[in-house]
């Protein structure tokens, strides 16, 4: 199961958050990749950097033969056709594209110059506008490194953070 987290909170050249995330979701249907699912599009307050808008998020299962490193360049390249500047760590942004877990293999960053890619994302677990709309379209997907289930997950998460 190949997983894509993605995320807008900007207008850009593809029009609104909503009209982005629809657009990437049809590149996410092209060129080598096929769309297997989507969650429906979740409203979320920002991540990290709270004085900007609102974000529209969803979660997408795809397929494709490409390998991670080759779909993570394609994912940017989405990005970039999108409108997306990368200024600000967390900050506002047209389109974020996000490979959240790619047939469970688990990468370690090993190097502190080089930025390769981590699976899964290091950051599922602790983001509920990505458990929630994964829990929609892959209920029974388990994190690779923990083993621990999306319900189980955003279950510990509410619990921390008193929500």
């Amino acid at each position: 199961m190949i997983l894509v987290g993605l995320g807008s909170n900007l207008s850009g050249p593809w029009g609104t958050p909503r009209e982005t995330m629809s657009r990437a979701l049809r590149e996410l249907d092209s060129g080598g990749i096929r769309l297997v699912a989507t969650s429906q599009l979740l409203h979320t307050e920002p991540f990290g950097r709270k004085n900007q808008p609102a974000f529209v998020n969803a979660v997408a299962r795809i397929a494709t033969h490409m390998s991670p490193d080759a779909l993570m360049r394609r994912l940017h390249m989405i990005e970039q056709k999108a409108g997306r500047q990368r200024r600000l760590r967390w900050g506002p942004r047209t389109l974020d594209l996000d490979l959240l877990d790619y047939h469970g293999l688990v990468r370690i960053k090993r190097s502190l110059s080089i930025k390769p890619l981590v699976l899964p994302h290091p950051g599922i677990s602790e983001r509920l506008f990505v458990l929630q709309p994964l829990n929609q379209i892959a209920p029974y997907w388990r994190h690779p490194l923990t083993k621990e289930s999306v319900a189980f997950t955003i279950h510990k998460l509410i619990r921390l953070n008193g929500a």
